[in-house]
């Protein structure tokens, strides 16, 4: 790992569990090995190397998870749109950058503007807008019953928010979440989802 990229690792770390504000260069310094000067030679200071850390986690966000420009394959059937967005679900909750970003989002969200607009368009505006695209296409194949594409993405990410923010405070709570967030997306395919595809299958 090059000293960028282990400034970040060791800034992200520290930001997520001290607070930007708590956190100093030296400490992140410190953690990777190196004298606060040297740190200078990659970053120019701690409100960089927090850009640098934002910038990365919605590249990686957007590669594994998705985002409104980049939905994906459309699923074929309830099972798969269960598969599928388990699979995202249990990503954004369980990989290590991403949780941890969460954290500091959560924490600095309130000193930060863009910490703000990130955190809303993570946790609101942006995986609503996703999810709205995918129910629209999903209507358009004939999946889902015609109704308000973006207020069924509210009902359908409202609880599974909830339930990661749960696993944040309370990792030991992951698996009930997840397990609730699979019971709340079953409920969801049933009341909208068309009953000849209720029984659809992955192939």
């Amino acid at each position: 790992m090059y000293t960028k990229e282990r400034i970040l690792d060791a800034a992200l770390t520290l930001f997520s569990e001290n607070g930007y504000n708590g956190t100093s260069v030296e400490q992140i310094a410190k953690i990777v090995g190196i004298k606060a000067p040297s740190l200078y030679k990659h970053y120019r200071g701690k409100e960089e190397i927090l850009n640098a850390l934002i910038d990365s986690a919605e590249a990686r966000y957007e590669e594994m998870f998705g985002s409104e420009k980049q939905i994906g394959k459309i699923p074929e059937n309830r099972e798969e749109f269960i598969k599928v967005t388990m699979e995202r679900i249990s990503f954004t909750m369980r990989d290590p950058v991403i949780r941890k970003t969460r954290m500091l989002l959560v924490q600095e969200q309130f000193r930060n503007e863009r910490i703000a607009e990130v955190t809303t368009m993570h946790q609101l505006d942006g995986i609503q807008g996703m999810f709205a695209k995918i129910i629209k296409e999903m209507m358009g194949k004939g999946i889902v019953k015609e109704d308000d594409p973006y207020l069924l993405s509210v009902e359908l990410t409202a609880p599974a928010v909830l339930q990661i923010a749960r696993s944040d405070r309370q990792p030991q709570s992951e698996k009930d979440a997840l397990e609730s967030i699979e019971k709340h997306l079953r409920h969801f395919c049933d009341v909208y989802m068309k009953a000849r595809q209720l029984k659809g299958k992955v192939d």
